[in-house]
């Protein structure tokens, strides 16, 4: 049986994705088959973690997925591994607004061990009651080691350990300061392996630091065997039974376990890259637009023209067309870039959206459609994105509230069976 681990900090920017990349490289190196997730509705961290491991991600949300998909998900992902490692999202406890959805639901859940890593950046013995009250704030999840992140000497290090020695639990290593172990932000935060200079060096430089400072044995000992399959839950249906999904640097955002779900119910699933400017199949009865990175490839994504007739073909032949947040714009008339140039979309709906004026939009999202779309009524779903839309009064895609409960304006547009919103829908509600 596979075990499992969740790697988890005290706040964000306490080094956690940086640790748990160097981690899965030094233990693939030593020929350890790491399985990688992600807490929670992220797509950027997933791609970071399969390019490490060398096996794909996958997200268990919380928030979002009933218990009994995340058990599933996590023995799925598990299959022919030696271990799942599971990064957390921000802070140990910190959730969506309601308070749900944080690494800590999903420790417990999973009823697997958290290792707390800790930003140790002038800091000393006072780590020893911040780990405490993380260990302690809640029966049901187990902190079992902490690896310290960020130290500054050995007098650092020796202060840190001798201090975590009254808590009873076990330091497994201490990092030293080291701005090559930095991931670079990069267009508003997002960034993907691919668009940061030499990557591999990065990964292996945080490799040979997990090697020579975490002990390594040790960590994998804390693991936890993990809950048997409880079987799959439903899964979303598919949106046609031969689904064109586009793929590529531009729409890079699909979640792994729909397109296995669309599988599992016998669609098939052809890819098509609108960059290399490839239309979509042109018997497919349905085509999916995923989020991504379309700003950032406004004038080559205007002179696709193969593409955007494949879309208009797809439309007059009665697919259903979907598009999700970057494929939402798209979909559009026009999407203006970050310099304030106007590029010339599909045209299929009246919508301009513009990212010269940014501002982030986050949130999980309780969404109610009222188009084609072969789903449940009832939804849920994330929105991530900086840019923001201007549409004629279209019949909106989804009603929504915010994780509270609170109501949000109506989300995305439809006509016909032409359809988006910046919403990433992840499961049923």
């Amino acid at each position: 049986m596979t075990a499992g681990l969740v790697i988890a900090a005290p706040r964000s920017g306490s080094g956690k994705t940086v640790v748990t990349l160097g981690l899965l490289a030094a233990l693939r190196q030593r020929g350890v088959v790491v399985a990688p997730a992600k807490t929670g509705p992220d797509y950027i961290d997933p791609t970071f973690l399969g390019r490490a491991a060398l096996r794909e991600a996958v997200n268990l949300d919380p928030w979002s997925m009933s218990p009994r998909r995340i058990k599933h998900l996590a023995a799925t992902q598990a299959t022919g591994a030696d271990l799942l490692l599971v990064e957390g999202v921000m802070g140990l406890f910190d959730g969506a607004a309601d308070g749900n959805g944080s690494t800590a639901d999903l420790a417990e859940l999973l009823a697997l061990p958290v290792v707390l890593v800790v930003d140790a950046d002038r800091q000393s013995q006072s780590v020893a009651p911040l780990v405490a009250g993380f260990a302690h704030w809640r029966v049901g999840v187990r902190v079992a080691g902490v690896i310290l992140n960020r130290v500054a000497s050995t007098k650092h290090e020796r202060m840190l350990v001798d201090a975590l020695t009254a808590t009873g639990i076990p330091c497994l290593g201490a990092i030293p300061r080291n701005p090559a172990l930095a991931l670079p932000e990069r267009h508003l935060g997002l960034v993907l392996p691919g668009e940061v200079n030499e990557f591999d060096g990065f990964l292996a430089e945080a490799a040979a630091a997990m090697g020579d400072y975490v002990d390594l044995a040790r960590f994998q000992a804390i693991a936890a065997p993990l809950d048997a399959d409880v079987g799959a839950a439903p899964s979303l249906p598919p949106l046609g039974q031969h689904m064109a999904i586009a793929r590529d640097d531009a729409f890079a955002f699909a979640y792994p376990h729909l397109l296995d779900g669309w599988r599992s119910q016998g669609a098939q699933l052809s890819f098509f890259s609108p960059l290399r400017n490839e239309a979509p199949a042109f018997d497919a009865d349905a085509v999916f637009l995923p989020g991504g990175y379309p700003e950032l490839h406004g004038a080559t994504l205007a002179a696709a023209d193969a593409f955007k007739a494949g879309l208009v073909a797809a439309r007059d032949r009665g697919a259903l067309l979907y598009g999700e947040c970057g494929g939402f714009m798209v979909l559009g008339e026009a999407l203006v870039d970050k310099s304030g140039t106007s590029h010339a979309m599909a045209g299929l709906l009246p919508v301009t959206t513009r990212i010269d004026r940014p501002k982030r939009i986050l949130g999980y999202r309780r969404l109610i459609q009222s188009g084609d779309l072969p789903w449940p009524g009832h939804l849920n779903g994330h929105e991530f994105h900086y840019s923001s839309a201007r549409q004629s009064r279209l019949p909106p895609l989804f009603a929504a509230t915010d994780a509270r409960g609170d109501a949000m304006p109506p989300m995305g547009a439809v006509i016909g069976r032409v359809m988006g919103s910046y919403a990433h829908v992840i499961d049923a509600a």
